[in-house]
């Protein structure tokens, strides 16, 4: 366990040296997301769940967000939030017991640092992993017995896909206006950390006071569109919007809070009767009304093709219920939407 150990730390010091910052803490209970000497979450720090949570292979999720004593997120663009330096989320990941904690925090420079603690199989403690991840990381109830620890490189092609790097904490991820039909919602934790409650903490500056009065909700036609966009918001939309590095894709799943109908208009218009890439025989469209076997979107959602599935990352299992929510909407919703049924 010690060579172990010490070959993981030397993997992130070249990291911790180029950014600047203090090499991270080698041992989860260090970073200071559990009160000392337990496995007890801080009542410090605010227990999150996002009303679109993001799919990994039914791995069950806890998630905590601290914001320094004093400091304020600048929420003046309700769709891309500034967090404060010292900002620090933990995200863990398991089954019947936890295999991954990660954790990103914003440094004295302003950058972002990743982290990721891997638990070991008593549930006991969690080391840092290498920043190149753990490719074939055993875990019994993981699918297949194995659980891929993400690589540094992984967690940047997500966190910096021009979304901004705390995906779970935006505007319309925490409404209170919470998604009734929305694929694998949680329950959220007490007290509930959503917008409300942020403003009453004085956690934000400068958020539109109009949004606490009527909260962020996608503002689809139908309770099934709104659940169906919701999943690719909240799946997807952190690399396909228009400022990230895919934005020359002209395919934009990411909703807007400050803007909902035109954020919902660009969706539908970037997504249906547009032209796909060719990824199967009989698919030519992203979306073609009536038809989710004809469907490039359906397609991704449903292979395990390595080269062709989307999201690309961290799945190797299918998504039925969201499968099953997305081709209902384009069987019966889009095909309402948008007139005539195409033929296929």
């Amino acid at each position: 366990m010690r060579t172990v150990f010490l070959t993981w730390l030397l993997a992130w010091l070249p990291f911790a040296a180029a950014s600047g910052a203090d090499a991270p803490a080698t041992r989860l209970g260090d970073t200071g997301l559990y009160l000392p000497g337990t496995l007890q979450a801080d009542p410090a720090h605010m227990a999150i769940s996002p009303q679109y949570p993001l799919w990994s292979d039914g791995a069950r999720k806890r998630r905590w967000l601290s914001i320094p004593q004093g400091a304020q997120i600048d929420a003046s663009d309700p769709d891309r939030w500034v967090f404060p330096v010292g900002t620090r989320a933990w995200k863990e990941f398991g089954y019947s017991q936890p295999i991954e904690t990660r954790m990103i925090e914003r440094l004295e420079s302003g950058q972002w640092r990743y982290l990721t603690y891997v638990w070991n199989a008593e549930g006991s403690e969690a080391l840092l992993a290498p920043a190149e991840g753990i490719s074939r990381h055993l875990a019994s109830d993981a699918p297949g017995g194995r659980y891929p620890i993400p690589s540094q490189e992984d967690c940047l092609a997500c966190h910096d896909g021009g979304a901004g790097p705390l995906l779970g904490v935006s505007a319309l991820q925490l409404s209170p206006d919470r998604d009734p039909l929305a694929p694998h919602a949680e329950t959220p934790p007490q007290p509930s950390t959503n917008l409300v409650r942020l403003s009453e903490l004085n956690l934000l500056s400068n958020f539109p006071p109009e949004l606490l009065d009527n909260p962020p909700r996608i503002p689809a036609a139908s309770p099934v569109t709104r659940a169906a966009l919701g999943y690719l918001h909240g799946n997807c939309g952190a690399c396909h919007n228009d400022n990230g590095s895919l934005a020359d894709l002209d395919l934009v799943l990411l909703q807007s809070a400050a803007r909902p109908e035109a954020g919902l208009q660009r969706s539908l218009q970037t997504l249906v009767g547009v032209a796909a890439d060719e990824v199967a025989d009989g698919v030519s469209l992203r979306v073609l009304p009536g038809h989710p076997a004809h469907s490039a979107l359906a397609f991704r959602l449903r292979t395990r093709n390595p080269i062709a599935q989307m999201p690309p990352l961290g799945r190797r299992v299918p998504d039925i219920e969201a499968i099953a929510l997305v081709e209902r909407w384009i069987q019966l919703e889009t095909s309402k939407q948008f007139g005539m049924e195409q033929q296929p």
